[in-house]
């Protein structure tokens, strides 16, 4: 039956469920929560909290407190161990997903069940049907550039991947995506290769098989799409050349990859040189991706946070080709969809599914005990206001707090419309100041403004605060396209240390309780190291995202990026 209904789905009919289920928002949290604590009442972290059965809000918020991943650790250690007891579920965990390690260094372990992954096929039906209307498309395919993690056994013998991974290798994702009309071009010994630089090549190359049918290109992220472009540029040639001849390039060495690829390709002389004539006219690339790809409706990804720094690069990549932000979630789960898809990246917003979870808004202003704020539902938020996100779902998050911060802005019936600001733990801060990866993402911005004239671009960064200084002081990592002037950069890193407009940070460096900013310039293909690094550990390209901020205890990423320091500037901003 399941089969049945998917191969039926009808974009409006699932437009329908949604609005019934936002004008009835609060009422559908009241009942999720519900439905979450009667399905895991008995489970030994919620016996703990004196719920005695109860279901309702009030008591479940006066009774269960406000967590972290730290506190779940060892619980969720426990499930992974194989301990076969009711722990934070009631039915058995058989999954764990892995986050992208990309913050705090390492992978966490998150439970990851059927429920979250229905919840994943809801949020992706959901964006398409409205994404559909606007932006209608036939039966095609998608240029995905997914990448599937290598699975393994935990001591327990449960599955472990990361949550990308989790969603790619099951059949159910397969079958909605063929049923929304956009089935991957590419063959599974690609998306699940165990070399991440083949699987790009062959991604390319089936994109390119396909370029009439392809009516989607897309990511999780948008780097990863800048990242296939990038190579693109180096590699087309020889992508033309297997078209032209074919015969699959000698760089694809995987055994399976390479059998999936020669089913595909065979000699099309006339495409070859089509592709090539595209190719030799470019100047400097822009509007690559439809000139590729002719029936191409748009790029979809995310776009917002750590990946709006891509979006100029994408954009030139783009063209006149509409550019979507996907939708809100993370490895813990989902939150919201996008149901306004015609709005830039930089303004989406996404309208929270209430049957997905249990969400709570902790207000971002401090009381004047000093306390904070006590944490409210999803029916209770105030427009313009800002909040960090709490999350109730059915793998055994009790009152998590994700760490995200949203603002609220508007209502589709009455569910809000959340903005993404920032990820409240990423802050440069040495004593009073207060830097988040937004502000961060402006003063780069900001600087890389004095690069046009020289025809260069930013193509990556990072920072970090070094405390191993007195005073300490911000160090901001740039990969750059080219060789800039010695003077240009010095006019950078004084444009990044003025950028920095929170009062506590010009307080500290005007009074020098803050030393100057430095800027060190690492060699072209040091993020790509960092992208290596994180493959290594077991992660999956599709999840990964640039560090904005490296703390101390991302060692190896430190040395990376100090190691790679090619030149190094010091703000003379504030002398």
């Amino acid at each position: 039956m399941v089969e049945k209904t998917e191969m039926k789905f009808d974009p409006e009919e699932v437009i329908v469920e949604f609005e019934a289920l936002t004008k009835e928002a609060g009422k559908v949290q009241e009942e999720t929560l519900q439905k979450i604590l009667e399905e895991n009442g008995a489970t030994e972290y919620l016996q703990q909290w004196g719920l005695n059965g109860r279901t309702d809000p009030q008591t479940f918020k006066a009774c269960v407190p406000l967590v972290t991943h730290k506190d779940l650790d060892t619980y969720i250690q426990r499930i992974a161990d194989g301990d076969p007891s009711p722990v934070l579920t009631g039915k058995p965990i058989t999954t764990i997903s892995l986050s992208s390690g990309t913050t705090q260094g390492r992978p966490k372990f998150v439970p990851f069940n059927d429920e979250l992954l229905e919840s994943t096929m809801q949020i992706y039906k959901t964006s398409f049907a409205f994404r559909n209307r606007e932006f209608p498309i036939e039966n095609g395919k998608a240029l995905q550039f997914i990448y599937g993690s290598k699975q393994f056994k935990t001591k327990g013998g449960l599955a472990a991947g990361t949550a990308t991974t989790n969603v790619y290798r099951n059949a159910h994702f397969k079958k909605t995506m063929k049923a929304m009309q956009t089935p991957c071009c590419s063959p599974d010994e690609v998306i699940f290769g165990p070399d991440f630089h083949q699987s790009l090549y062959c991604h390319l190359l089936c994109g390119l098989i396909f370029r009439d049918e392809v009516q989607v290109v897309s990511s999780t992220f948008a780097h990863s799409i800048v990242h296939a472009f990038r190579t693109f540029e180096q590699v087309w040639e020889e992508l033309v050349a297997d078209i032209r001849e074919g015969v699959l390039s000698a760089r694809v060495t995987v055994p399976s990859m390479r059998s999936a690829m020669l089913k595909l390709l065979k000699p099309d002389l006339e495409q070859a040189d089509t592709i090539y004539n595209k190719c030799s006219g470019f100047s400097n690339w822009y509007g690559l991706i439809p000139a590729l790809f002719p029936n191409a409706r748009y790029i979809y990804g995310i776009m917002t946070g750590s990946m709006e720094p891509y979006l100029n690069k994408l954009r030139h990549y783009a063209g006149e080709l509409p550019i979507l932000s996907a939708d809100y979630g993370s490895s813990e789960g989902w939150i919201g969809a996008n149901v306004n898809p015609k709005l830039p990246p930089e303004l989406v917003t996404y309208a929270v599914l209430p049957n997905i979870g249990y969400f709570e808004f902790i207000p971002l202003r401090v009381n004047l005990d000093g306390l904070e704020p006590t944490p409210v539902g999803l029916a209770e938020v105030k427009l313009g206001e800002e909040y960090e996100i709490v999350v109730t779902n059915f793998a055994g998050l009790y009152r998590y707090r994700l760490g995200d911060v949203v603002k609220i802005k508007g209502f589709h019936n009455a569910t809000p419309e959340l903005q993404f600001i920032c990820r409240r733990n990423l802050l440069l801060s040495i004593n009073i100041d207060k830097n988040t990866e937004k502000d961060l993402q402006l003063a780069v911005e900001a600087a890389a403004r004095l690069l046009v004239d020289e025809k260069l671009e930013v193509v990556d960064f990072t920072s970090h605060v070094n405390t191993t200084t007195d005073p300490g002081h911000y160090v901001v990592f740039w990969e750059l396209s080219g060789e800039a002037s010695d003077e240009t950069m010095q006019e950078c890193c004084n444009c990044l240390d003025k950028s920095f407009v929170d009062a506590g940070y010009m307080g500290s460096r005007k009074t020098s309780a803050i030393g100057a900013l430095e800027l060190r310039v690492v060699k072209r293909g040091t993020f790509h190291k960092i992208l290596d690094h994180f493959v290594g550990l077991g992660g999956a390209v599709s999840q990964f995202k640039t560090p904005r901020c490296v703390g101390q205890n991302n060692s190896t990423l430190l040395q990376i990026l100090c190691y790679d320091a090619v030149k190094s500037y010091f703000s003379t901003a504030y002398c």
